[in-house]
């Protein structure tokens, strides 16, 4: 029989996701963690934590579980991210990024919950990046239009919220759909010469420092829209290569190109990225460089044999 709402219940969207899994192991060490995911495989089966299976969409599924398990914090890190599919399952896409954040607001509004979500650089053109949390968003692909109409769902909802934003998310993790990071580091292993474009500027974020920040926002209950990201701002053939010297790969294979010859569906931002200067401000926890983010996810591999 429970007793009322647990004051250190978290719920996790999209717990077997990268980010979630980070999540998951940052918040278990002093919240219990209510692990949410498509999936009914459970990857984030760490101590003080549950798994349940949970569609966003389902809005009865969710309104069950959020009245079950009464967390003070829902932590949303479930989206449909392929840029280039949300251009082609236009429906799926805002189903998901859009809906499903319908879904958590109106149960926010009714239970008093604390929303934390997950937002991208996207919803900027990428004309003169890095962006700062007052610069007017301006999304030139229907992923970027979708995260921004969540934000403003949130933002119209009524509810105490904190919008964190990042970019160029990369990592270790069990069974994750490949980031940049590992996609290319499977070419590389194979001896591949990839294409890399030098026109797309970011700060990658390290998923493993992004969920510490997030850890600390939370127990320091801030609110707002915050961004957080990595302290080298580069494009994406200079932090191939800088992944190829990490990793002891040639170089040689990345050969830089441009965005127009790639025929992607979806528009990429060229000068995107995000301005990390209001969350340096408030946070202790450290934003690690390129260099720092890549030796962390060097051990992490060594240690998981991903």
């Amino acid at each position: 029989m429970r007793s009322g709402k647990h004051k250190d219940t978290v719920l996790i969207t999209g717990a077997n996701g990268l980010l979630g899994q980070k999540l998951c192991l940052s918040f278990s060490s002093s919240y219990k963690v209510v692990a949410t995911d498509l999936h009914t495989q459970n990857l984030t089966s760490f101590s003080n934590s549950v798994y349940e299976c949970l569609d966003l969409t389902d809005r009865r599924a969710l309104v069950f579980h959020v009245r079950f398990y009464n967390p003070r914090v829902i932590i949303n890190a479930a989206a449909y991210t392929d840029v280039d599919g949300c251009e082609i399952h236009r429906s799926k896409a805002w189903a998901t990024n859009v809906g499903g954040v319908k879904n958590l607001v109106e149960v926010c509004q009714k239970h008093q919950i604390k929303l934390v979500h997950l937002s991208t650089d996207y919803i900027f053109d990428g004309e003169k990046g890095p962006y700062s949390e007052e610069d007017p968003p301006h999304p030139i692909n229907f992923y970027g239009q979708t995260k921004l109409e969540g934000e403003n769902v949130i933002k119209e909802g009524g509810i105490d919220f904190l919008i964190v934003r990042t970019n160029v998310l990369y990592g270790v993790g069990k069974k994750v759909k490949k980031n940049f990071l590992l996609w290319l580091l499977e070419k590389l292993s194979a001896g591949e010469k990839v294409k890399i474009v030098s026109d797309q500027f970011n700060n990658p974020t390290l998923a493993d420092n992004l969920s510490a920040c997030m850890l600390e926002m939370a127990q320091k209950g801030i609110s707002g829209i915050f961004h957080i990201g990595g302290t080298d701002y580069l494009s994406r053939y200079d932090f191939a290569l800088k992944v190829a010297d990490k990793f002891e790969f040639d170089k040689s294979n990345i050969l830089p190109t441009k965005t127009e010859f790639l025929n992607q569906k979806a528009k990429r931002p060229h000068r995107g990225g995000l301005s990390t200067r209001k969350a340096q401000r408030i946070l202790r926890t450290k934003l690690l460089s390129v260099e720092e983010g890549l030796e962390q996810a060097k051990k992490s591999k060594e240690e998981t044999k991903v």
